[in-house]
């Protein structure tokens, strides 16, 4: 494995992203860096009114990966992400905007901010894509009772899952895509499950590619 390698766990809401983070990083003692959920000062205000908050809550998502992701790569050491800064215009943007919770104007600032400001970034060497069906996403959800999320509807969760199928079909021509189906698999009590998937991670990673392949196309793995 080479030094500085760069592991990301995308997927939608619930479905299990910070559990493989902590499990990945234990397993390989990398640096995990955790999606900035709890300090959110829009989340639950957007949660009960997504029309007036999204174009709020995306840009402090944007400031705060940002942020996260520019610390990556100046420590230059192996690490993995729980949500690329790449899912926030690819996959949560484009369905706020697309279901008419952000307006047109707010979802082009948007992106012309994002663009701007993501250009240079390094695309991850790796995305692990979790995927699962609105309904286990919305047993799960429940399940961890965080009480901003309990009025999340199955079809914000639907039209999620939909944009992230699209973005791992385009993103896998910049970079890796390992997609995970854990519909039926307890990766938080099923220790042959979480061996099984550490180790089809490992094996991923420990793959020799080329530097030119993986950095540097960041705008690729955005815009695809």
């Amino acid at each position: 494995m080479r030094p500085g390698q760069f592991v990301a766990v995308a997927g939608n809401i619930g479905v299990g992203k910070t559990n493989l983070t902590t499990l990945l990083a234990n397993h390989l003692g990398w640096r995990a860096y955790y999606e900035p959920v709890i300090d959110n000062p829009y989340l639950d205000d957007f949660y009960e009114d997504m029309e007036r908050w999204s174009f709020h809550l995306q840009v402090f998502f944007l400031s705060k990966r940002f942020e996260i992701h520019r610390q990556m790569v100046s420590l230059d050491e192996p690490c993995i992400q729980d949500r690329t800064i790449y899912e926030d215009k690819e996959i949560f943007a484009a369905t706020l905007h697309t279901q008419g919770f952000m307006s047109d104007r707010d979802y082009e600032n948007y992106v012309a901010l994002f663009d701007a400001m993501t250009s240079f970034l390094r695309t991850p060497d790796l995305v692990v894509y979790l995927r699962a069906s609105v309904d286990t996403l919305v047993d799960r959800i429940r399940c961890r009772g965080r009480d901003c999320e309990r009025d999340i509807s199955a079809a914000y969760l639907d039209a999620l899952n939909c944009e992230y199928e699209d973005w791992c079909s385009r993103a896998s021509r910049a970079t890796r895509v390992l997609t995970i189906e854990t519909e039926r698999m307890d990766l938080v009590s099923d220790e042959e499950a979480i061996r099984e998937v550490l180790g089809r991670i490992v094996r991923l990673i420990g793959e020799d590619r080329s530097e030119e392949s993986v950095i540097g196309v960041g705008v690729e793995l955005a815009s695809l």
